[in-house]
């Protein structure tokens, strides 16, 4: 009589961190030597966005095989909190503020230009996956109203007229880049 094997626990594990960047691995086999491994799961999960820029299927199901947690509960707990991201993210984050003195001063016109132009509704990457569009609450410059967080860079005292420039300058900006590294 042969013996199926049915304990295919190594092969999973293999597989499963191929997925994952050598530094999550090292933080992952640390959290599961301590006592309460599961209690580590949202500052795994923060490495793993830091890494990736979000959190995918794959790597979710990765960090649920990998420290033993139901898939169920990494992703609960991925789409429960706001800062975790399950879709990619553009090479440019558009902030735009829509703190008292930037609305008063037409931030919505602002980003009503920006949807228009990019083609995507806020929380949306456009498809050549260049902008992602994110609003703030208030970006602490109400003197340069209103204004649009590109990355780090602030772009204050804008018009709606302004994004078409704007936005072209981070397109050149990115073939530049692309250019350099072929």
């Amino acid at each position: 009589m042969t013996r199926s094997k049915t304990d295919n626990r190594a092969e999973v594990e293999a597989a499963n961190r191929d997925v994952l960047p050598p530094d999550v691995l090292a933080f992952i086999d640390q959290c599961r030597q301590r006592p309460h491994p599961a209690g580590q799961l949202i500052s795994v999960l923060h490495k793993v966005q830091a890494h990736f820029g979000y959190l995918g299927p794959e790597q979710l199901d990765a960090v649920a095989q990998l420290m033993q947690i139901p898939a169920a509960t990494v992703s609960g707990v991925a789409s429960f909190y706001h800062y975790f991201r399950l879709e990619p993210r553009g090479r440019y984050v558009l902030r735009v503020c829509l703190g008292t003195a930037c609305y008063v001063k037409g931030a919505e016109a602002i980003l009503d230009k920006l949807k228009s132009e990019l083609g995507i509704e806020v929380g949306e990457t456009s498809k050549d996956g260049l902008f992602s569009l994110d609003v703030s609450r208030c970006l602490g410059t109400c003197g340069l109203a209103p204004v649009v967080m590109i990355g780090d860079d602030v772009h204050g005292q804008l018009t709606p007229d302004k994004i078409p420039a704007l936005l072209e300058h981070y397109i050149e900006s990115a073939r530049r880049e692309v250019s350099a590294a072929d």
